[in-house]
C-alpha cells in the first residue's frame, strides 16, 4: 500500500474516531453541567470587576451564561437575597473545571470581597 493511502486511511479514521464519539456522547444522554449561585452584592463597584472578569473564564471551559441577574418571582418559600446567576457547561466535569481553574481561582477573591455568595455545582437531566 502507498504511503498517501496510508495517510489517507488514517485522517479516515481521526475523523470518524471524532465523529463517532460524538454520536456516543449523545446517545448516552450526557448531561450538562450548571454553576448555580445566589448572590448578595455588598459593594457594587467591586463586584463589576468581577463581573467583566468572569463570563471570559467560563468560556474557555464552554460556560454559557443562561442567568445573570435580571428579575425573579418568588412562587414559594424564601426568595432569593438578590441576584441569582446559572451558567451552563457542557458536563459537570467542566463546571468543576471552571471552579477548580486558576484563573477562576484568582478571580473568585473579587467576588468573595464584594457579595457574600452560595454557589452550586449541579448536574443537569440527561437528554
Amino acid at each position: 500500500m502507498n504511503s498517501k493511502k496510508v495517510q489517507l486511511m488514517i485522517v479516515a479514521a481521526v475523523v470518524l474516531g471524532a465523529i463517532g464519539s460524538t454520536f456516543v456522547r449523545a446517545a448516552a444522554g450526557a448531561s450538562k453541567g450548571y454553576v448555580i449561585a445566589e448572590i448578595t452584592v455588598t459593594d457594587p463597584e467591586a463586584y463589576k470587576q468581577y463581573a467583566a472578569t468572569v463570563p471570559a473564564i467560563a468560556a474557555k471551559f464552554s460556560g454559557k451564561y443562561l442567568v445573570r441577574g435580571g428579575q425573579t418571582v418568588t412562587v414559594e418559600g424564601q426568595p432569593p437575597s438578590e441576584r441569582i446567576v446559572v451558567i451552563e457547561f457542557d458536563s459537570l466535569a467542566a463546571a468543576q473545571s471552571f471552579e477548580d481553574s486558576a484563573e477562576y481561582r484568582a478571580a473568585a477573591p473579587l467576588r468573595r470581597k464584594a457579595a457574600r455568595s452560595r454557589v452550586f455545582l449541579v448536574e443537569g437531566v440527561a437528554q
